[in-house]
């Protein structure tokens, strides 16, 4: 069939390109303004790049102060935590049990079944933690059991320490200050637990081996340098590994935020938010799929207001524009939620709607879309009322039906210009 007019989908007046849909470049740009005062020049100093996201995060716990972000960043860390806590218990356990050689040299003879009670004691408890990892509750509880597993194994070694003659103390506390490092960098806790944790271990060895066994002085200030010096590398390096951790988690959420906000744009018409036709193929598509599996019979209906370029000479674009946004407000009302409205560009749209299976409740649903339409506008009184012709396209695997979304959509625009020929303001079905 000869179509009668060209019909220009994109340029037509009244669509909406210009003022309406403008959208400038910085509210494109990542909401935490990691570049929003930058977007003239292509270089950004670490200053003001370090600046907002400090603004989100306790500077020393490192908790970001939006609750749900928290939340959100720490769901995302729980796999991971699954396995660098495995393979940190794993390759732990493995230098604890090592370093169990050095109670048959340097623990007295009378004492080695209590360092062997402590070293048993802290495995189980570090067994359990490793269980626990594939547990369905990890995901609630899963820093502290972490974290307390490199206290557990401290206090195991200071009570050793304990019962060591002075002279072997030397050979024996560097374990110490491994557990120190392996707490804040290795198991995957974080910064402001594995602190406290140590914290409360070098509080607990200066009570115990200060207080109860009266350490010599000397050997306590030497031992507590060397402690208080892998805090302070390990704590620095935990620190900022977290905060690398955290810093990435909010540049991908802001990316995959932006990324989404491109691709709803790629797929909606940017003045109603409707699907556009790349959108609605790929529906219609889905459809014609359905159709042929379980053999239901969809329908499409090419909707094309009548009059409307009168409108747009007479009032002006901005008052076209209102006028389509509301003809799309009211298509969306008049169908299913699982029904598909688009607009296909200018005064265009298109009703895809599922499980319609008979020419009578296709011409139903035609009739309920043009009462709609013709309503007034409240905001435009002076459109006066709107009509609309409609083409319909019933498709099944059935007979003779298209088979792909552009012929539907063909046979329906057909089928619309059937309409406004006999008369405007009515709808038409397509033959095949």
């Amino acid at each position: 069939m000869v179509r009668p007019k060209e019909r220009h989908r994109c340029g037509k007046p009244g669509q909406g390109v210009g003022r309406n849909l403008g959208v400038s470049v910085k509210s494109l740009l990542p909401c935490c303004g990691y570049l929003g005062n930058h977007s003239s020049s292509t270089t950004v100093s670490f200053r003001s790049l370090l600046k907002p996201v400090l603004n989100l995060l306790n500077p020393l716990t490192l908790r970001f102060r939006d609750a749900d972000t928290e939340r959100a960043f720490a769901s995302q860390l729980v796999e991971r935590l699954r396995v660098q806590g495995r393979t940190a218990i794993l390759v732990g356990t493995l230098i604890y049990l090592i370093s169990n050689l050095l109670d048959g040299w340097l623990v007295p003879v009378e004492h080695q079944m209590t360092a062997w009670v402590l070293r048993l004691s802290a495995l189980a408890y570090v067994s359990l933690v490793f269980l626990l990892t594939f547990r369905p509750a990890f995901k609630r509880f899963n820093q502290l059991p972490l974290g307390s597993t490199g206290l557990v194994v401290s206090g195991s070694l200071i009570g050793i320490l304990y019962y060591l003659p002075l002279e072997a103390t030397q050979y024996f506390y560097p374990c110490l200050i491994l557990s120190t490092v392996y707490t804040y960098n290795f198991i995957g806790t974080r910064f402001i637990y594995a602190l406290v944790i140590n914290l409360i271990v070098l509080i607990s060895y200066n009570l115990i081996l200060g207080g109860l066994r009266d350490f010599p002085a000397g050997m306590l200030v030497d031992h507590n340098f060397f402690i208080l010096s892998a805090n302070l590398i390990g704590g620095c390096a935990g620190y900022l590994s977290e905060y690398q951790r955290r810093l990435l988690f909010v540049r991908e959420t802001e990316l995959d935020r932006e990324r989404r906000h491109h691709l709803q744009r790629s797929l909606h018409d940017r003045l109603t938010g409707l699907p556009n036709r790349e959108l609605l193929e790929d529906r219609i598509a889905q459809l014609v799929a359905r159709a042929r599996r379980g053999g239901a019979t969809h329908v499409g209906l090419f909707v094309d207001l009548d009059g409307f370029k009168q409108i747009n000479d007479r009032l002006g674009h901005d008052r076209g524009d209102t006028v389509l946004r509301e003809v799309a407000r009211r298509l969306q009302a008049a169908v299913r939620q699982t029904d598909t409205v688009s607009r296909l560009g200018g005064d265009e749209f298109f009703v895809l709607a599922h499980d319609i299976d008979s020419e009578d409740r296709a011409a139903q649903l035609a009739e309920k879309l043009l009462a709609a339409i013709g309503e007034p506008v409240a905001d435009v009184p002076q459109a006066g009322r709107l009509g609309a012709s409609i083409g319909i396209c019933l498709f099944s695997r059935e007979g003779r039906s298209p088979e792909s979304p552009e012929q539907i959509i063909r046979a329906a625009d057909q089928a619309m210009y059937q309409a406004k020929a006999a008369g405007k303001h009515r709808h038409a079905f397509a033959r095949s």
